[in-house]
């Protein structure tokens, strides 16, 4: 049980590295739903989408790759790590110039301004390059020192942005003050990794270099699962949303009542993406142990059970959360629960990979991953018309379920793991099943539906606890 107390003691670390920088950064979504209307927050909303969407092409899944083949016997990880980087660096400064060039064309394309375009290029730039030394850190176990770099990082970006939109705002820049904070507190990590691009030497191996791109593209393509629906539901709300399907209100508009309802789901995302970056190295040093199987069943199982206290805390209080908004945004958030339930499913989802990843059988993620694609556009295209954004959430909910389903299967025929199913789902459906009752017999008072929402949460926590005590006893053993 020690490897599951150092899993969780460096979850907990990069959880710090990554929550605490996001939380700042989600209070900020305070401030600009109050700076922007929905309409002017939805062109924002879409651009971050397409940003996110493009991290996931420039990065090229390299950071497992990275992992992967580090820690292979007998490998070599600071050659690695310059195959990694030129790999990356290659990428994302031909992306980032043929983005540059075509700035005019693409702001035309999007609507946006051509400033907007050049900045948001060099961002993407600066995120990856840096994303290789991030995971050498990770890979290295010092999650202390990731998880100050973050934080320092997202402290420069919420000073600038209260600096901007208190002290210096100019009403013509508009969202352009986010970009700039961005690439400002982006600029850091140069400085942040300055010893290990000097030590880098571009390396291109011919036996190593087309195993780990054949490792690697798969991943990237698995990896776009986790944008998939966020960056398809925006594109397809705007383009299939039917006119005055919201009386009076553009496609603009529900756009950016989308964008700004899913910060709320930032919670299950950042806990995903915590867990993520501890347990992909974890698996990796675990695979040589014969008892391997259980330990990665029981990780995934605590793993459910945390995400379902972050689905039932945030599920229930919403009545609370909706004043981090101005007012025209509450009316959609009704999506938050299923958008809760689809990253909680993603996060699974990513837990159940470590089968193809640990087999070399990452092409198996290409096919989930296509799959999961098309169904979303045609989940999007058959639900927007009938029930506009909350169409789209649910889709978002649907196909993260169906992959994991369909990872699982697999998984359990070329690498057999004793996940508890029945339990994990258990609780999954016990819980969402709590939100929407409590949800359904709240009192429109704060002053009762707080103590009532608390109380729930407790005794939910003090079952879970009754039902898990000899698990947990077992694991402080």
């Amino acid at each position: 049980m020690t490897a599951l107390r150092k899993l969780a003691g460096d979850t907990l670390l990069y959880g710090l590295g990554s929550m605490a920088p996001r939380f700042l950064v989600f209070f900020l979504f305070f401030i600009h739903t109050r700076v922007f209307a929905p309409d002017e927050y939805g062109v924002f909303t879409y651009l971050m989408a397409i940003v996110g969407f493009m991290n996931v092409v420039y990065s090229f899944g390299m950071e497992t790759t990275y992992f992967r083949f580090a820690t292979k016997p007998g490998a070599d990880p600071q050659k690695v790590f310059n195959i990694a980087l030129t790999a990356v660096g290659t990428i994302s400064l031909v992306l980032s110039a043929i983005f540059i060039l075509a700035s005019g064309s693409l702001s035309a394309l999007l609507g946006a301004q051509q400033k907007h375009i050049i900045w948001l290029s060099l961002i993407l730039f600066i995120d990856n390059v840096s994303s290789i030394p991030f995971a050498k850190l990770r890979l290295e176990k010092k999650a202390l020192r990731f998880a100050v770099f973050r934080i320092i990082n997202a402290a420069v970006f919420v000073g600038l942005n209260l600096y901007f939109f208190y002290i210096a705002f100019d009403p013509a820049i508009g969202i352009g003050y986010i970009f700039i904070a961005n690439l400002a507190s982006a600029s850091l990590y140069i400085i942040y990794f300055v010893r290990d691009f000097l030590k880098w030497r571009p390396a291109f191996d011919r036996e190593i270099f087309p195993e780990m791109l054949g490792y690697s593209y798969p991943i990237m393509l698995t990896g776009l699962a986790a944008m998939n629906n966020e960056f398809f539901s925006r594109v397809t709300l705007e383009r299939w949303l039917p006119d005055n399907f919201y009386p009076g209100r553009t496609s603009e508009y529900a756009v950016g009542i989308l964008g700004a309802c899913y910060r709320f789901a930032v919670l299950m995302n950042l806990t995903v993406q915590a867990f993520k970056m501890a347990a992909e190295p974890f698996f990796f040093s675990q695979a040589a142990n014969k008892d391997s199987p259980e330990l990665f069943a029981r990780v995934n199982h605590y793993f459910v059970v945390f995400c379902c206290l972050i689905l039932l805390a945030v599920g229930i209080n919403m009545d609370v959360l909706k004043y981090l908004m101005d007012e025209p945004y509450w009316e959609g958030i009704g999506v938050v629960v299923p958008l809760l339930l689809g990253y909680m499913f993603l996060g699974i989802y990513y837990n159940l990979t470590v089968w193809y990843k640990l087999t070399d059988k990452t092409h198996f993620g290409t096919l989930i991953t296509v799959g999961g694609a098309i169904l979303t556009i045609a989940l999007n295209f058959l639900l927007i018309p009938i029930a506009g954004y909350m169409g789209s959430a649910w889709a978002c909910a649907i196909v993260y379920g169906i992959m994991t389903i369909a990872c699982y299967l697999l998984g359990q025929k070329y690498f057999p793991i004793p996940y508890h199913v029945a339990r994990d789902a258990s609780y999954i459906v016990s819980t969402t099943l709590v939100v929407y009752g409590v949800n359904s017999i709240t009192p429109a008072e704060l002053v009762y539906s707080v103590p009532l929402h608390t109380g729930i949460i407790v005794i939910w926590c003090l079952a879970v606890y009754l039902i898990e005590r000899r698990s947990l006893q077992a694991l402080r053993a």
